[in-house]
Parts: structure tokens; C-alpha cells; sequence
């Protein structure tokens, strides 16, 4: 179902607007969005490529796990349609001095919020290597992670992303096939930087709580850890009954909350792959309030 006015409509990760326009166009004359990301280039982007939409639309510089408060500051109670596509911006990783890309050298950098004191530097050059090898094995899924974390520690420091990526390619290169050797670990170390897998987890109540009856909730997920989470936080909410199977009788309480309308994740076609070779990885998952 399209978005429709006069809908309430919050995408939290609002990147350079393009889901942003397609709700606000599907919406008119009367439909609302509130835009959300804590990166103001995005913002700054994202305000003038919708300035025919005037009026009805919100963006403030802020993270998706704010969610509730950012809806309530507005004065609405509840909305028709969440959006979050999680992951990075092909404007921030097409820019290499914010240090996401391995394709392109630039600092060690990695802060979806500039603001954030934190870098990606700090992570590599000064968790020990344990630390280091978890994080690239837990948040990658990369099982070359000791062997990388062990390198990483033998190197330091190390300063910008091609010197990262280099060494990563000299230390598991020749076991990598179809993605870059340096692509999980890069994944990872971002992840973990930004916190992104627990701000999903403590996000998505509140996505579901927010949303009116009828209102739908749209999460695009670029990695398993992620999809993961999306996929059973959506199987539990749809169920009345969260106790374990070896309970006789159920005592928990709970009630399904909502629908879920993709029981597989819908994923790119091949003709949105040669427009989009990003969207590869791409995972849609829907569910509806009941």
C-alpha cells in the first residue's frame, strides 16, 4: 500500500531523501514526513532536493533510536508508515574523507555522526587484539578475524583506510572470491563504532508502539546481524504467545502486535542491480499494526 494523505510518516535514516521524495510524492496534497539522521550533510542535501514539498515535511539532526520523543515533539500520537534503511549512504561512501570506503583512501574515520568523538582509528590502533578479533568475527562475520586482528596489531599505527585495506588483502586476500577481502572487517569495525546493531534492537519497539493501526513498518537491512534482528523481533510481535515450547501453558502474557507482510525479505531484482550494484545485499521486511 502506497503512502497516502493524510499520512503520517517518519523515514529514520532520511540519507539524501530519495525514500523521503517517494513518500512525500505518494502522499500529497496532505501527507507528513519527519525526516531523521545525525548527519547534517544529509540533512543539508536531503532539505533542498525536497524544497516543491514545502511545508510537509520535518528534518531534525537526530538518531532513529530518539524515535518516540522526535514523534512526540512534533505533536503527532501516532503515524501511518516508518521507514529505515539501515546501513551507509552511497554519498557518505562515496566521499573518502569519511573514511567508509576501502576503494578510495582516506582517514580512519567511519562516524555516521561527525560529532561523535570516537573513530574508527581509535578502534584499530588501540583494542587489544582479543577485542579487536571478536569484533571483526561477531560484527563481520569474517573467519579470517584472528588472522586480520593479528596483522592489525603487528602494523599499528595505522592511519588511513588504504593502508587498512592493503594490509587486509596481503593477510586474507587470496581466500576472498566475490566481495573484497577487506569488505567484512570494514563492515564490522563500522558497526561497532556507530553502535548500530543495538540502537536497531532498541529501536524497533518503539518503531511498533508509534505506529497506528493499519500503519506499516519498512526496515532495509544490508546485513545478516541486522536482518536477523528484523526477522525475530517481527516473528515475536506477531505472535500472542512468546513462551518456550516446553511451557504447558502459556503465562506470558503477550499479544500480537502486528502482521508481518514479507515472510521472505524481499530483495533486489536484476534490472534494479544494474542501476544499483549496492543493492546486492539488500533485505525488505515489512509488517503491518494490527
Amino acid at each position: 500500500m502506497l503512502p497516502q494523505s493524510p499520512g503520517l510518516y517518519v523515514d529514520g535514516t532520511i540519507g539524501a531523501g530519495g525514500h523521503a521524495w517517494g513518500i512525500l510524492e505518494n502522499s500529497a496534497p496532505e501527507g507528513r514526513l519527519l525526516g531523521l539522521d545525525v548527519d547534517p550533510l544529509a540533512l543539508s542535501i536531503t532539505r533542498d532536493r525536497l524544497k516543491k514539498f514545502e511545508d510537509r515535511f520535518t528534518l531534525v539532526r537526530a538518531s532513529y533510536l530518539t524515535l518516540t520523543d522526535q514523534i512526540h515533539a512534533l505533536g503527532w500520537h501516532e503515524v501511518n508508515g516508518i521507514l529505515l534503511d539501515l546501513g551507509v549512504s552511497s554519498m557518505q561512501i562515496n566521499t573518502a574523507e569519511r573514511g567508509f570506503s576501502f576503494l578510495a583512501d582516506g582517514p580512519l574515520d567511519m562516524r555516521l555522526d561527525p560529532d561523535q568523538t570516537q573513530t574508527a582509528a581509535d578502534l584499530i590502533n588501540h583494542l587489544s587484539e582479543e577485542d579487536l578479533s571478536k569484533l571483526i568475527w561477531e560484527f563481520g562475520e569474517e573467519r579470517f578475524s584472528r588472522r586480520i586482528a593479528r596483522a592489525i596489531v603487528q602494523s599499528r599505527p595505522l592511519k588511513t583506510t588504504g593502508e587498512l585495506a592493503d594490509l587486509i588483502r596481503k593477510t586474507a586476500g587470496s581466500h576472498h572470491d566475490r566481495i573484497h577481502p577487506a569488505t567484512r572487517t570494514f563492515q564490522a569495525i563500522r558497526i561497532a563504532l556507530n553502535g548500530e546493531l543495538s540502537n536497531l534492537s532498541s529501536t524497533l519497539p518503539q518503531a511498533i508502539s508509534n505506529l497506528a493501526r493499519g500503519g506499516r513498518l519498512a526496515i532495509i537491512s544490508f546485513h545478516s546481524l541486522e536482518d536477523r534482528i528484523v526477522k525475530h523481533t517481527f516473528q515475536r510481535e506477531s505472535k500472542d504467545c512468546i513462551c518456550p515450547p516446553e511451557q504447558p501453558v502459556c503465562i506470558c502474557n503477550h499479544h500480537a502486535s502486528v502482521k508481518i507482510l514479507t515472510r521472505h525479505p524481499l530483495e533486489a531484482g536484476e534490472e534494479e542491480l544494474k542501476v544499483n550494484p549496492r543493492a546486492r545485499s539488500a533485505r525488505l521486511r515489512v509488517v503491518e499494526k494490527i
